[in-house]
């Protein structure tokens, strides 16, 4: 197993960062890490969601909503077709910090290839700050 975790500080309310998070539409248009998004939003939902990480192409994965609390959590587990290979929980947290709002965004990884796809996970985790730094442009412009 293995844990990818990124946090930012925000100048803006909660209920301001999970709008920008919730809008799906609007992600191509200021999100370099998941440059799109569509699917349910509640638990069991299921997702479409492309990732591009930095210097590589753009990938299509199926995730499935495992935990959604409004202005809180949002958080989706995609895996292989074959269980055990390689799974992640992708989890977005937002806390009130007194003057706005910490983000984090995590992802824990588990599977028979996780020992296999460092460097994957190390642009995963360049990927995770990138949009980090633009949700946090987003939400504070507005």
């Amino acid at each position: 197993m293995r844990t990818i975790e990124t946090s930012i500080r925000i100048a803006a309310s909660p209920a301001r960062v999970w709008s920008v998070l919730m809008d799906f539409e609007a992600y191509p248009s200021w999100n370099p890490f998941i440059v799109a998004l569509k699917g349910e939003k509640r638990v069991g939902g299921h997702l479409e969601t492309v990732i591009a990480l930095p210097g590589g192409k753009p990938q299509t994965f199926r995730p499935v909503v495992i935990e959604l609390m409004p202005e809180r959590v949002f958080c989706w587990r995609g895996s292989l077709p074959v269980p055990g290979l390689f799974s992640g929980d992708h989890r977005f947290t937002i806390l009130e910090d007194g003057v706005g709002s910490s983000f984090t965004q995590a992802e824990k990884f588990s599977g028979l290839l996780v020992p296999f796809v460092g460097s994957i996970l190390t642009a995963t985790e360049r990927g995770f700050q990138a949009m980090n730094e633009a949700l946090k442009a987003k939400a504070e412009s507005q």
